[in-house]
């Protein structure tokens, strides 16, 4: 039965079947308009790709990825409790392309070497994780050459006021690199939530 403790998978070999989460503050799903467009937007890319949902949640992003026939998909998760959630989801659905890891997303970057076609980076909106999350990455090259970054964020934080546009990457506390390093090849707002999808400035 649906219940704000669960969602379903939009496409691919799992549609309409349902993951569940645990009631906790700190699970903040991607919604379902969100997640439709999101994949709408990845439609070329998310085909055979590796994936990092690295503040996974729900495990909205992880699960749809591989049910859309990403290759396989890290999801990373620092709460013990959601973590075995994740975990039992992987079961039930016989997941095997999904890893997950009990890790704070930090450690994690400061660790890894693998390169990843598209990361998904949703923290929770009052964080500051965002902000310290994106440098590791490009400083660890965790992102592929051709790959993509998601970023979720909310509607309502600060931007950069030297941008036109008001939907750009929260970004006052980044270094200069960072801003000449990405580019943004699509954004939105969707009530309270910016989503947007960055690729290297250089990239095509």
């Amino acid at each position: 039965m649906p219940s704000k403790n669960n969602l379903r998978i939009i496409g691919g070999m799992w549609r309409s079947r349902r993951i569940h989460f645990i009631d906790s503050p700190k699970i903040r799903p991607t919604p379902d308009r969100v997640r439709e467009t999101l994949f709408n937007w990845l439609s070329n890319d998310i085909s055979g790709a590796v994936c990092l949902d690295l503040f996974a949640g729900s495990g909205a992003l992880g699960f749809e990825a591989v049910s859309r026939g990403a290759e396989c998909a890290v999801l990373v998760e620092d709460d013990i409790q959601i973590a075995a959630m994740l975990n039992e989801q992987k079961q039930q659905l016989k997941a095997h392309s999904i890893e997950i890891n009990n890790l704070s997303a930090l450690d994690y970057l400061q660790t890894m070497t693998r390169q990843f076609d598209v990361i998904f980076l949703d923290p929770p909106f009052d964080s500051n994780l965002l902000d310290k999350a994106v440098p590791l990455i490009l400083e660890q090259q965790l992102l592929s050459t051709n790959g993509v970054l998601y970023i979720e964020s909310s509607a309502l934080q600060k931007t950069d006021k030297s941008k036109e546009s008001n939907l750009e990457l929260p970004a006052e506390n980044w270094s200069e690199r960072v801003l000449k390093t990405l580019s943004c090849v699509r954004e939105k707002v969707s009530g309270e939530v910016r989503y947007a999808l960055y690729k290297r400035a250089n990239d095509s």
